[in-house]
């Protein structure tokens, strides 16, 4: 590792993006290696204090991203073990060049997104992923009221990307600078300030054809909920049923042409309880009204008592 002290903005659930910038600390973070690279930069696996941590390292020019993420992640009562875990984040000087840096727990397994390239499932894993992917979805979604209450939050980049994989075999959702939060006593919609926009295979229909009311934020979770439809998909999609080998995973882009508005569900689902219950379940999520669509609190419900069977989990190599 190549031993690098920055100057850390660190995050306990109880302060205000406001009150944890008086609060900086010297630390020392060790980098080690580059786990992934997207739009917004790279995530490098590092060291702080002896455990592992994610170092996400925004470019300057993402400095928006960078900043909304920080502030989402310090929302009062966001902590749930299906959202990612977030430390601290700052600005820091590297190789003469600004980097803003947002660590946060690490998680070996990755994205759901590579997870999937290299397993395939079982029946009770594939729902295991699923359930625990809508509860973080859930917990996203509801406003939590009182003195030390929550607000109402909308990712607005759900994607298999963008969920990880923890070492339980369980999701986390991340990646939340492009989130939404409303308060439903002040009626205040906070959009932030960041004109990245999602990414357009995981849109919903009213967001491809410029209809979304932006001022609603209900409008926010229904393009979610439709997104989350194509993670179970891709869920689907690698799970295996008496020994059948599923289709070689792929994400589909056939959301993004009027002639297929979702894509289409392979038949060998209807003959299997959790298969079928998924694909009922998806077909619900692309409701072409969107306020017809499930709710996160009913998607995470269903398939709860969908996951009824105890059995371990286990990974099919």
């Amino acid at each position: 590792f190549a031993d690098l002290t920055t100057s850390l903005l660190l995050s306990p659930r109880t302060m205000t993006l406001g009150s944890f910038r008086r609060g900086l600390l010297m630390l020392s973070v060790a980098l080690g290696l580059t786990r992934g690279k997207g739009r917004y930069g790279e995530v490098w696996r590092g060291s702080w204090h002896g455990e592992s941590v994610a170092v996400k390292i925004f470019s300057s020019r993402d400095e928006q991203s960078w900043f909304r993420e920080t502030e989402i992640y310090n929302t009062v009562l966001l902590r749930h073990d299906n959202i990612l875990g977030f430390i601290a984040s700052d600005m820091t000087s590297r190789n003469s060049s600004t980097q803003l840096w947002l660590i946060t727990h690490y998680h070996e397994h990755g994205s759901l997104y590579d997870f999937l390239q290299r397993q395939t499932l079982e029946p009770q894993l594939a729902l295991r992923l699923a359930v625990s992917a809508a509860c973080g979805l859930a917990h996203l979604h509801v406003e939590i009221f009182g003195t030390q209450g929550k607000p109402a939050i909308a990712h607005r980049d759900l994607k298999s990307r963008n969920v990880l994989v923890k070492s339980n075999l369980q999701c986390c959702i991340a990646d939340l600078g492009l989130a939404v939060m409303h308060s439903q006593s002040s009626d205040y919609l906070d959009i932030g300030n960041n004109p990245r926009v999602g990414t357009k295979r995981y849109m919903a229909p009213e967001v491809l054809d410029e209809q979304i009311r932006t001022d609603c934020f209900e409008s926010y979770k229904w393009t979610d909920i439709w997104a989350f439809g194509l993670v179970l998909w891709e869920i689907a999609r690698r799970t295996i049923i008496n020994g059948e080998s599923p289709c070689r995973f792929r994400v589909c882009v056939c959301v993004c042409v009027c002639v297929c508005p979702y894509p289409v569900l392979p038949t060998r689902n209807a003959a299997e309880r959790v298969l079928s219950g998924l694909a009922q379940m998806m077909r619900e999520c692309w409701y072409p009204n969107p306020s017809a669509r499930l709710t996160a609190l009913r998607i995470k419900k269903t398939l709860q008592k969908l996951s009824h069977n105890p059995e371990k989990p286990k990974v099919i190599h």
